[in-house]
């Protein structure tokens, strides 16, 4: 973005917004730069471009006029974000909203920059302390900690050596009962010329800002320091650091307490190692006015709610702090197998959960690796790693239902194919339209890209069921048990667990006509996806109307500090990858008890559970793009998912069970047609006319729901 001029104004007319090309030249003017400095990377759209002012081009060249003119939807801060947001609108690129690049310190809003201040900074008066997340400080951790320091204090006081550190945890006593308004200050040495100089000043002279006179401390000689230090390190910083290390953790898992985690942790790292006559902690009272040593603390608040936005190393805190989680699993699911310590049914529930921090290092990760990457390798790796979270869990719940003959297995999968499905198409645009709605009024999209999606949706859903309707067509009714209800031979029967039989007269018409055309849809499906691949990137990449811009005026430029290498994401993405699949084999090993003892319906947990949890983070994504008016993104990431779930996943599956026999066929029940079927044509419908509100959002989270009930009292299917 490039620095707004002043705008002028008219006689008797309020303020008048000048146009871009104005903006852009009074701001080359008011820098005396070259344009060559600039270092904007613009991508030109195809069509005609807008006249520029004669003002403008009185100056400068027209190419320079035309540059300025080009109106840029999208701005990154370098060209590796620029990429980044450029492979955003390309279909069949995962979609991602955090930056993959560390951003400018100066372009971040004064909330974000408040949640990576240090707590060694003094303000102005910021008003009462008491707050509520500081009264929750009070009752989790402030009476506690400053009891234990007491009890230490004592335990120092008795030792008599440690005398110095009983009166340091005596002060520190009211400070970690509420240390909101006070700071730890580290003095100078006894010996430096600062301490020598601060010694010859009056011994009354008072602090404007901490209050009240210095006290004068007792400088111990070096043989009793270290005898102090001894009895220190054996018998009162092991219970504080512990105690320290507790509350550290604990807030940095509630996220919005982390500001207690940073304090407790530079407590225990540094001031509780320093000699105690050189900490001093004070009261602040008023504001410019000298301290008497540097700053180690100073804390305002113990809450932010805005934490939910930091991130370390540019993964967000949500992540990092589920990241144990998934060692859990793999301890407790490989150690523990004969299920002494926890039940099945918790080590599904840890398996299914540790899905989510997986699929979110494998988005940043597959994200990461595009942004630095040309096109062949970003679209190479999209392809193969796009859908791997799905994928690993599927061929694995296949395997494990092929070696115990158990065909419920193939039907959670079938289900939580179709779930993925419904629910990509209803529920995560709909979602992100009430959310999104809420903030804004009307929200619109780009109608040809949606409609090249929903024209990819009905011909993948159209070939997947093609060989359902075929069998419902040549095949032959069998019903498990019937019974006469008018007691006539030739009156109405009622019949129970019907299906399609296709293995009659030794399976002729599955091998000889149904798996032939599953097979040809296989490869066809894949087909289609890689001609739009073409028509959407090549062909015709204009209708996504992209204009991406890392444009930095001089002075401002800054280069890519990218988070993960190329070759860190490529790590991290394998790692991920065989945890992925250690926890996917995990889920299905545990998820018998599930589909045997659970009065649920099976379609219920695969339509819902298996369906909709590895997909979280990309939920996630599209409500952040909706919240910025940014619908199209939160579309296509829900078009996206289904596409690939009929046109990569589904062939994926058929080809994997030609090697590996499994009990899968390409055969849905009724249910499963008729819910996607419906949900394609009803999207469709909402997306035809370009824009939106929160009560089209609201129609399609509710139909999703009706599909859900529908699924709940819903029958087991006949392989369970």
């Amino acid at each position: 973005d490039v620095p707004k001029a002043p705008e002028p104004r008219g006689d008797g007319a309020g303020p008048r917004r000048g146009s871009l090309c104005e903006r852009h030249c009074a701001a080359i003017n008011n820098v005396q730069g070259d344009l060559g400095d600039l270092g904007c990377h613009l991508h030109w759209p195809r069509g005609p471009t807008a006249t520029s002012s004669p003002s403008c081009c009185h100056q400068h060249s027209e190419e320079v006029c035309e540059s300025c003119v080009l109106k840029t939807t999208l701005t990154a801060e370098n060209a590796v974000e620029a990429n980044k947001l450029s492979n955003n609108y390309k279909f069949g690129f995962k979609k991602w909203k955090s930056h993959v690049t560390a951003r400018p310190w100066e372009d971040r809003s004064e909330i974000v920059k408040e949640l990576y201040s240090d707590l060694s900074i003094i303000r102005g008066s910021g008003g009462s302390t008491v707050t509520c997340g500081n009264v929750v400080y009070l009752l989790l951790f402030g009476w506690w900690l400053s009891l234990l320091y007491v009890l230490v204090a004592a335990v120092m006081f008795v030792t008599v050596v440690g005398a110095p550190y009983g009166r340091l945890c005596w002060d520190l006593t009211g400070y970690f009962l509420w240390p909101f308004g006070k700071v730890i200050l580290k003095m100078e040495g006894p010996d430096s010329p600062q301490a020598a100089g601060a010694c010859e000043a009056d011994a009354g002279e008072s602090s404007a800002l901490l209050g009240g006179p210095v006290p004068r401390r007792w400088a111990p000689t070096t043989h009793w320091r270290r005898a102090a230090s001894v009895v220190w390190l054996c018998l009162g910083y092991p219970g504080l650091a512990l105690a320290h290390g507790l509350t550290c953790v604990t807030s940095w898992l509630l996220v919005v307490l982390i500001p207690v985690a940073k304090l407790s942790a530079r407590v225990a790292a540094c001031v509780l190692l320093l000699p105690p006559e050189r900490v001093l902690v004070r009261r602040l009272r008023m504001t410019e006015a000298p301290l008497e040593g540097e700053v180690i603390l100073c804390c305002y608040r113990a809450a932010n709610p805005y934490y939910y936005k930091y991130a370390v190393d540019g993964i967000n805190v949500f992540a990092v702090n589920l990241l144990p989680l998934v060692l859990v699993t793999l301890v407790l699911g490989y150690v523990d197998s004969h299920n002494h310590l926890t039940s099945s049914s918790v080590k599904f529930t840890l398996a299914l959960l540790s899905i989510m921090p997986l699929s979110y290092y494998i988005g940043m990760a597959i994200a990461s690796i595009s942004a630095q990457s040309n096109f062949a390798v970003g679209a190479v790796v999209n392809a193969t790693f796009g859908s791997i979270t799905e994928l690993t869990f599927y061929i694995t719940a296949l395997i494990k239902g092929s070696r115990e003959g158990n065909g419920c297995y193939a039907e959670v999968v079938k289900s939580a194919l179709t779930g993925t499905l419904v629910g990509c198409v209803l529920f995560v645009p709909g979602l992100c339209m009430v959310i999104g709605g809420i903030r804004h009024q009307e929200q619109r999209f780009n109608s040809r890209s949606a409609g090249v999606s929903s024209a990819l949706l009905f011909l993948s859903v159209g070939g997947v069921f093609a060989p359902t309707l075929f069998s419902k067509v040549y095949g032959k009714l069998v019903c498990g048990e019937c019974h006469n209800v008018t007691r006539n031979p030739l009156g109405h029967y009622l019949c129970h667990n019907c299906h399609f039989d296709l293995m009659e007269n030794n399976g002729t018409l599955y091998y000889s006509h149904v798996q032939p055309l599953v097979y040809t849809v296989s490869l066809l499906l894949p087909a289609g996806y890689l001609i739009g691949l073409v028509f959407t990137l090549k062909t015709h990449s204009h209708i996504y109307d992209i204009h991406v811009s890392d444009c930095h005026m001089p002075g401002h430029h800054h280069s890519a500090v990218v988070h993960w290498s190329r070759w860190r994401a490529l790590l991290i993405l394998l790692l991920s990858t065989l945890c992925m699949s250690a926890c996917a084999d995990l889920a299905t090993e545990h998820i018998s008890p599930i589909l045997t003892n659970s009065t649920i319906s099976q379609y219920f947990i695969g339509v819902t559970v298996l369906a909709m949890v590895p997909e979280l983070p990309e939920i996630v994504n599209g409500i952040q793009f909706a919240l910025q008016n940014n619908l199209s993104l939160s579309i296509e990431i829900g078009n996206c998912i289904a596409v690939q779930v009929c046109m990569l996943q589904i062939p994926i599956l058929v080809l994997f069970t030609i090697f590996y026999p499994t009990n899968f066929t390409l055969v849905f029940s009724d249910l499963h047609v008729y819910a996607s079927m419906f949900s394609v044509v009803l999207m469709n419908y909402i997306f035809m006319d370009g824009k939106c509100d929160y009560f089209q959002g609201t129609v399609l989270v509710m139909v999703y729901f009706i599909l859900l009930a529908v699924y709940f009292f819903a029958p087991s299917p006949s392989g369970c």
